[in-house]
């Protein structure tokens, strides 16, 4: 058997996702482990490694992580998991490992998805050679681009992007976020556009609607929504899919992504057809003067199960 070429993982705030590259940097045995039943990633990466043959463990690794990578330490944005790239190196018995933003990989893994891992949400024809956007809603709020670069070569941005002020686009959306400024200092894109967002989205509307607010779960919200169970789940999902768009325009606009925008995390992907439906597109493009400009440029909906992946094998 050929030796797998590199560990990878992708680690979020929620899952820690292990896979093997192999040579021809595709990833083989993924497993999803839950980041709350280790004490950090080298436990996670050790008991993934447990179900691999001792003569397959590689000897380079790259992870993907949901935080910023400023040096050896790296404190997770949406959990409690903090470790040094250098010991975890040595605990896993690495020659190398490479840790980077978790979008970032994403954006690297972009250009080379297939149509079967894409879907189209609107527009025309990426232009050649131009910025790339990349975005996603999961545990937290990924953002992430992919520029191009002399001979041929494209350089993914790791980016906070998801911590920009949410800015609201009617009276609905204000009212929402006053509703949000009493509880956070400060109201960021992911405090909406999020796993948690879309709980403080429902809560924040049941209280403009004297509701209590029920304390329901993302996947409970979203499941009423698409049943047509709940006016209320309906309305968060409704509102979260077009201040995205938001978000996703001014990402564009501020990147002069015309070479398209891929959105992928832990929602969308498994939302298309509401998504599709949603006022997105329409919010997207509603930037006055330079709609024209937004209109031709194309949005893929990320359907891979782990793009990370693909972008994390070319770094082992």
């Amino acid at each position: 058997m050929t030796t797998p070429s590199g560990l990878i993982a992708d680690i979020g705030g929620t899952n820690a996702r292990f896979a093997l590259a192999g040579p021809d940097g595709q990833p083989t045995r993924a497993r999803v482990l839950k980041c709350a039943d280790h004490p950090g990633p080298a436990e996670a990466a050790l008991a993934y490694l447990q179900g691999v043959d001792p003569a397959d463990r590689p000897r380079r690794g790259a992870f993907a992580v949901a935080s910023p990578v400023l040096g050896d330490q790296v404190d997770l944005t949406n959990h409690v998991w903090r470790f040094s790239v250098e010991e975890t190196r040595a605990r896993l018995g690495l020659d190398t490992l490479a840790v980077v933003n978790d979008f970032s990989a994403v954006a690297m893994s972009v250009r080379a998805l297939g149509p079967s891992s894409l879907v189209l949400a609107g527009g025309g024809l990426a232009v050649p050679n131009t910025p790339i956007a990349v975005l996603g809603p999961g545990t937290g709020l990924g953002v992430s681009a992919l520029v191009p670069a002399p001979g041929d070569l494209w350089v993914p941005l790791a980016t906070e992007g998801g911590h920009v002020t949410m800015a609201a686009a009617n009276e609905k959306e204000e009212a929402v976020l006053s509703v949000l400024r009493t509880q956070f200092d400060h109201v960021s894109a992911e405090r909406v556009l999020s796993g948690p967002g879309l709980v403080n989205l429902h809560s924040a509307l049941c209280e403009l609607a004297n509701r209590p607010a029920e304390p329901l779960s993302p996947a409970v919200i979203t499941e009423r929504a698409l049943a047509g169970s709940d006016p209320l789940c309906q309305e968060t999902l409704d509102v979260f899919f077009e201040m995205l768009g938001t978000v996703a325009g001014n990402l564009v606009l501020s990147l002069g992504a015309r070479g398209g925008l891929f959105i992928a995390g832990g929602i969308v992907p498994q939302l298309v057809q509401a998504f599709l439906l949603s006022g997105f597109r329409k919010r997207f493009e509603d930037k006055g003067r330079f709609q024209t400009y937004l209109a031709p440029i194309p949005a893929w909906v990320v359907t891979h199960p782990y793009p990370a992946f693909v972008g994390l094998a070319t770094l082992v």
